[in-house]
């Protein structure tokens, strides 16, 4: 597979060497530090015997070369005139370095000329800049690699062999350092570790020493990697060039540990004095002394492929590294090293050379332990930051063979080894992008173990403490399993989780092994990679039901056929035993029961085999067969039913002739029936729940409470809690609902409100009590950041909730919104914040909740203030816990879940909802506990505020709302306070919503319909109130309210209070608002406006004024009904002015009706004032232009009606109920001729018109004959025969009341006159007198010099006043 570069962010560690100034840059100062040095050596060659007295050569006695070299330096050290850069620095260092490699200097000579060149070096008298550096430091190296002394005693020598250890590691350090070549480092680690070697048999002080200057020369090394330009380039040169060309060279030229049975080398002493020599060992590095040779023998006397020495001779850098790396790994081999000589080490060579090596190893990556397995992972995790994109197998097989066995003690690994891999995975857990690279590379790609899967689980199994108390191994799996959640956190945190991830689409099928990413380096492109990788590895592995794959890959339907091809084409049977392959196959689904299927599985599954495997098989039939006959024969040997078994000798002879006609192989047959023996095939199938993505599961949140709840110390609580909200980030980046219910549900089972309260004094236990404070903390954090995912887990939110609701600890607003602060309550206590501030009255009562009360009930207060009974004043212990439960409640903003619910998402906010209904409980009939009550109207009170705080969302609130408000109404027979919440706050639901939501402003007002539904003692007890709110409403959002169905509504509501003592003033306000001057009077709300006035005018609640007031409003609506019939006249079509126009008319009508309805009133003024309202609307009608027919209506079912009503009236009551009925008939008859002449033209030309006049007529003789309990009826009787000869006058002069001869003509003629004569006989020869009608024409203005006039076709009879 590819490797997966991510961008990990992970650089390597800069070292950079000290930067050592030279301590002075004058070139004095020099000079006399190196005439120092060179005194110290003469002075110590001085004290040898041997170097003490001059040497004779023929007559001259000359010193020793050695002393003449040293001393002739000091006399031109101080005569140099150039820069000190400028001198070539063999001048200064030869004569240190011929000492050293003298065979003839004592142990204490060669010291001090080491401690000389290392003093040179370490002052960086040699940089870059000094001339012939590269030499100079190559003769260092080469000298001090061939140092010889003699040795007389073993503490001076193992101060050489220290000294030399120092100065290789200078030379290391040295600014000039990268001048040396690949071959001289070799030559420098080779030399360092021999003396590591020999050092077992000397001093414990040489051996720490040696052993720690080989662990810094390593670091020095390899710290050196970062600085190489082409380190890929190099790698390929070198390890090409070192595996080719050295593969074969002789020992002597690599690094090897076989070389080490030489012991301690020469240095080695007995009672005599020897001598000590490095060069003699040399040659067991990898590059020697000795490099003239082209070509060496290799051991087994071969020749081999000349060295590149080229290659070796370059300023050092990976071959050298490479080398070094294999040699050190080479040591860990202990079976190579076995056999070695009883003075080689004083300890055993198998136990300490590859513990050293292992250290040496880790040092080259800049770490170091003391432990075989702690080492290892040490060294694996420095792998992982530096080379990890070249270790992806590696690294796989490190976790799933060594952490993943060794950190559960079932493998058998001791406590220790399992504390050991925790630590080891505790420290890559907190590398930060280690789990998701594990993930990434390995859980995602098909041929790779579910790492991150595994390593999750084993964290959360051994967090979890079964029966034991917590542990400190414990601790550790929590830490590791917490800063992997973290990590994953911090990654959203840090924008690279992509909260709306598609879904993964595998239309096009590709073999999955030929898949690759376009860009690692891009997120956006490889997590859809690794994410369609995971989906399709599901296919392949235990997620999978294996009865339904084996159904599907064995089903006829062609595309199943296709698939299972397919599917089969994806194995690789190279090379394979039939068995195994069989095997292979039928451990990723379970083989069908019917024959067919199992045939069609068999026949892709032969084919398969016979196209890789064709060496014994004759044909695809043949391996169909033996297929066939494995399994039966694996059902036979496996199935306890099976009673007789198949022999061997059974086996063989069944499958005869099957390979093209010829027998197969009897060896083949019989080790295939043993294999089946042996081993079963199984195809029981593994169920499966699937792989689940990166993210937090079940046993996560379970693992972490189980150590809360176990834990004693706070910092072990705050890391649990810093566990739990990270869960909680992860789980609502991916929107894992349940994980944050089933968190939510942990979390609040430690914050003990959900607990049945045993004692005294829940308050202060609470503030005693870290653990839970700290949770419920936590629980309101949660809501707060993630309410948005939160499904079933607001239930428990909310019993919390309520136990701090119970318990006085919510400040006194829980549930305010935005516009509520107009409506705070200004009585004292009441809306009080929470404070701190706490007395010793308030102590003993906190455990007892108050009650709201009034219309608009507040939330009970922090703390009740009775102080009637005498009480204990608290302790400062108990003053303490209360203050600090009264922080916690602060630090929960639990005001903010309710006032900040319009940022939930749709679900959350609906479960939100849901569960307020639910902690309600359903209301009872009847009378329930004040607890009870208490509980609902809180929860009443929330659920009001979160639909008012998300008007733009009410669709999806308003029906749960309606329902509960509902179930409150029709539920509730007395007042209470829980109702009176539910009415008030549907009617501040209703005033709130309505200016934002006209399309739901129906389904708002015909809510409303539920105050009609109140018991009678409920509404009697409200009535006064709920019609202030539904004036609010109206004046507040009469624009708003267009439909009927919602003015309906209003109309009911102010209707119910005209007969209200209490309700009808601001009811009777209301109306007033929508009717005066028409404001907001439209054809939706004209007939219910007209009928609420009506029900006012007929009111005797109240003075008379406000009636005549009410049909003053009637009337004046007269005023819209004409605008209206002039705007649609000006702007409508025909058809649609048609149409408004009949509805025109039927408002009329009812407006007409209505008034009518009002003339029967028993009070004089107003029943009279409705009649004169009703002439008004009956003759001020010409610009509305009502159709004939309903004029006719009007007639019968206004004017005819109204006067036998008051006639009948007049007869049948007495004078005190009725009084001055004689007035108001008088007025009712001037009202019918009025309007009759005023309509005469029109009504004239109708086809009932005879009808209609006669009505008129009879209306008029029956007043004229008017009897009973009205007393005085002069004026009455004197006004009809005037009023009809007025009517009979116009109708002549009109030429509707003429004799005629025509059929028709007459009949109008004659029963007219028959019914006048029935009034009045006189008054035909008055109209129709004999003379000629030119003679006379009468005065169509003027009645028997009456005050009353007869109006022309156009005018009026003005009534008396």
């Amino acid at each position: 597979m590819g490797r997966l570069k991510l961008q990990s962010g992970i650089k390597a560690i800069e070292e950079e060497p000290e930067d050592c100034e030279t301590t002075s840059s004058n070139k004095a100062a020099l000079a006399c530090m190196i005439n120092s040095e060179i005194g110290a050596v003469l002075a110590v060659m001085r004290r040898n015997v041997r170097w003490g007295g001059r040497y004779v050569s023929g007559d001259d006695q000359l010193e020793h070369s050695l002393i003449q070299s040293l001393k002739a330096l000091r006399k031109q050290i101080f005569s140099w005139q150039h820069p000190w850069h400028t001198i070539n620095p063999a001048v200064y260092l030869q004569p240190f370095l011929d000492v050293i490699r003298s065979d003839e200097t004592g142990a204490p000579i060669t010291g001090v000329a080491l401690s000389s060149v290392h003093k040179i070096l370490t002052l960086d008298v040699l940089d870059l800049d000094t001339v012939n550096v590269e030499d100079a430091m190559h003769s260092v190296v080469d000298a001090v690699t061939s140092c010889r002394f003699e040795v007389i005693d073993p503490v001076s020598e193992e101060v050489v062999l220290m000294k030399i250890l120092q100065v290789f590691l200078a030379c290391m350090n040295s600014k000039a350092s990268v001048m040396l070549t690949n071959q001289h480092v070799c030559t420098i680690v080779n030399t360092c570790f021999r003396i590591v070697h020999q050092a077992g048999t000397k001093g414990e002080l040489l051996q720490r020493i040696a052993r720690q200057t080989m662990h810094e020369l390593v670091r020095c090394i390899f710290a050196h990697l970062q600085d190489v330009n082409d380190t890929e380039g190099s790698l390929v040169k070198g390890t090409s060039s070192i595996k080719e060309e050295i593969g074969g060279i002789d020992s002597d030229y690599r690094f090897g540990s076989k070389q080490l049975e030489n012991g301690n080398g020469s240095s080695a002493y007995d009672s005599q004095p020897s001598s000590a020599s490095l060069a003699s060992n040399v040659s067991n590095g990898l590059v020697t002394g000795v490099m003239d040779e082209s070509t060496v023998r290799s051991s087994n006397g071969k020749d081999t492929v000349p060295y590149d020495l080229h290659l070796m001779t370059e300023p050092y850098g990976v071959p050298c590294m490479v080398e070094i790396f294999h040699f050190l790994c080479s040591l860990l081999n202990i079976v190579e090293h076995m056999g070695m000589g009883p003075r080689s080490n004083t300890i055993a060579f198998d136990e300490d050379v590859p513990l050293f090596a292992l250290g040496l190893i880790n040092s080259a990556i800049e770490l170091g332990v003391h432990l075989y397995f702690a080492m290892v992972c040490s060294i694996v995790l420095n792998l992982y930051n530096h080379l990890r994109n070249e270790l992806k197998l590696q690294l796989e097989a490190f976790f799933s063979c060594v952490i993943l066995r060794l950190a559960q003690s079932r493998y058998g690994a001791s406590y220790q080894q399992q504390e050991v891999a925790m630590e080891a995975l505790v420290d890559f857990c907190r590398q930060k992008t280690f789990m998701v690279e594990m993930y990434a590379n390995l859980d995602c790609d098909i041929t790779c173990s579910s790492i991150f899967e595994d390593l999750a689980n084993l964290l959360s199994k051994s967090a979890f403490p079964v029966n034991c108390p917590l542990s400190s191994m414990h601790i550790l799996a929590l830490d590791g399993l917490i800063a992997v959640i973290q990590g994953m956190a911090e990654r959203i945190s840090n924008g690279l989780v992509n909260m709306e991830l598609p879904p993964v689409n595998l239309e096009e099928y590709t073999p999955f092994w030929m898949v690759k990413c376009d860009n690692y380096s891009d997120p956006d492109h490889w997590v859809p990679f690794v994410r369609r990788r995971k989906y399709i590895k599901r296919r392949y592995t235990a997620g999978l039901d294996k009865n339904l794959v084996g159904d599907f890959l064995g089903n006829h339907d062609e595309f199943c056929v296709q698939v299972l091809h397919e599917f089969a084409w994806t194995f690789d049977f190279q090379d394979m035993n039939l068995d195994t392959a069989l095997r292979l196959f039928l451990e990723t689904f379970r083989l069908p029961g019917e024959s067919q299927k199992i045939q069609r599985v068999l026949e892709a599954f032969s084919e398969r085999y016979y196209e890789q495997s064709p060496q014994i098989l004759a044909n695809k039939d043949a391996a169909l067969l033996l297929s066939y006959s494995l399994i039966m024969l694996n059902t036979d040997q496996h199935n306890v039913q099976v009673k007789k078994k198949m022999t061997e000798e059974d086996f063989i002879r069944n499958n005869r002739h099957i390979n093209g006609g010829n027998d197969l192989p009897r060896e083949f047959l019989s080790e295939l029936y043993h294999s089946i023996c042996k081993n079963e095939i199984r195809t029981t199938p593994e169920q499966g729940a699937g792989f689940p993505e990166m993210t937090p599961s079940r046993p996560t949140i379970a693992a972490i409470s189980v150590v809360f709840d176990h834990a004693e110390h706070e910092d072990v609580y705050q890391t649990c809690i810093d566990g739990f909200l990270a869960v909680a980030k992860i789980s609502a980046c991916h929107h894992l609902g349940d994980v944050l219910d089933d968190l939510v549900v942990s979390l609040c089972k430690f914050t003990t409100l959900l607990n049945p309260s045993s004692v005294e004094e829940p308050v202060l236990a609470f503030g005693d009590d870290t653990k839970a404070r700290m949770a419920t903390v936590t629980v309101f954090t949660i809501a707060n950041r993630y309410g948005d995912f939160i499904r079933t887990g607001w239930r428990n939110i909310l019993d919390c909730i309520l136990k701090l609701h119970k318990l006085g600890l919510l400040p006194a607003r829980v549930a305010s919104d935005a516009a509520d602060d107009s409506e705070l309550s200004t009585e004292p206590g009441q809306g009080k914040p929470l404070t701190n501030s706490l007395s010793s009255a308030h102590m003993p009562s906190i455990g007892t909740p108050r009650r709201s009360s009034g219309l608009m009930g507040r939330f009970s207060q922090l703390l009740s203030l009775d102080t009637e009974e005498p009480r204990s004043q608290p302790s400062e212990q108990q003053l303490a816990a209360h203050q600090r439960t009264l922080q916690t409640i602060q630090k929960c903003h639990i005001d903010s879940i309710f006032t900040e619910s319009k940022f939930l998402q749709a679900d959350s906010l609906l479960q939100l909802a849901r569960a307020l209904i639910w902690a309600a409980g359903r209301p009872q009939k009847g009378n329930s506990s004040p607890e009870d009550e208490d509980t609902a109207v809180f929860c009443l009170e929330l659920l009001i505020a979160i639909t008012l705080n998300n008007r733009d969302r009410i669709v999806l609130l308003w029906q749960g709302v309606y329902e509960h408000i509902s179930s409150i109404v029709q539920s509730t027979v007395m007042p209470s306070a829980l109702v009176e919440k539910a009415v008030f706050g549907l009617l501040r639901i209703c005033q709130r919503l309505l200016p934002y939501k006209e399309n739901l402003a129906d389904e708002l007002l015909r809510s409303l319909q539920l105050v009609l539904k109140l018991d009678a003692r409920v509404a009697d007890a409200y009535c006064e109130q709920i019609t202030q709110e539904v004036s609010r409403l109206v004046k507040a959002n009469a624009t708003h309210i267009r439909s009927p169905m919602g003015w309906r509504t209003i109309a009911s509501l102010l209707s119910i209070t005209a007969r209200h003592p209490e309700a009808s003033e601001a009811g009777f306000d209301a109306l007033l608002f929508i009717m005066s001057d028409g404001a907001h009077l439209l054809p939706a709300n004209y007939v219910l406006c007209v009928d609420a006035a009506r029900q006012f005018a007929e009111s005797r609640v109240g003075q008379a004024d406000r009636s005549v007031r009410s049909l003053d409003l009637m009337a004046g609506s007269f005023a819209c009904l004409s605008r209206w019939a002039q705007e649609t006249k000006e702007s409508l079509g025909e058809a649609e002015a048609v149409k408004m126009s009949q509805d025109i008319g039927e408002m009329w009508l009812r407006l007409v009706q209505g008034l009518r309805k009002v003339c029967l009133d028993q009070r004089e003024d107003v029943r009279n004032h409705a009649l004169l309202s009703l002439q008004m609307c009956l003759t001020g009608v010409d610009e509305v232009r009502l159709p004939h027919s309903l004029w006719l209506q009007c007639f019968d079912l206004v004017v005819f009606t109204m006067l036998d009503d008051l006639l009948e009236i007049a007869q049948g009551n007495s004078q005190k109920d009725y009084r001055n009925m004689e007035g108001t008939l008088i007025i009712a008859l001037k009202l019918l001729c009025k309007v009759f002449l005023q309509l005469l033209p029109e009504l004239s030309q109708l086809t009932t018109f005879c009808k209609l006049w006669l009505g008129v007529l009879s209306r008029m003789e029956k007043y004229m004959k008017v009897k009973g309990r009205v007393k005085k009826t002069e004026k009455l009787q004197e006004l009809v025969p005037e009023l009809l000869k007025n009517t009979l006058l116009v109708m002549k002069t009109r030429g509707v009341l003429v004799q005629r001869s025509a059929l028709g003509g007459d009949s109008l003629w004659e029963l007219t006159w028959l019914h006048v004569n029935n009034i009045s006989p006189a008054l035909k020869p008055e109209v129709f007198p004999d003379q000629d009608s030119e003679q006379s024409q009468p005065n169509e203005g003027q009645i028997g010099g009456s005050s009353e006039t007869v109006s022309a076709p156009n005018e009026a009879v003005a009534p008396e006043e």
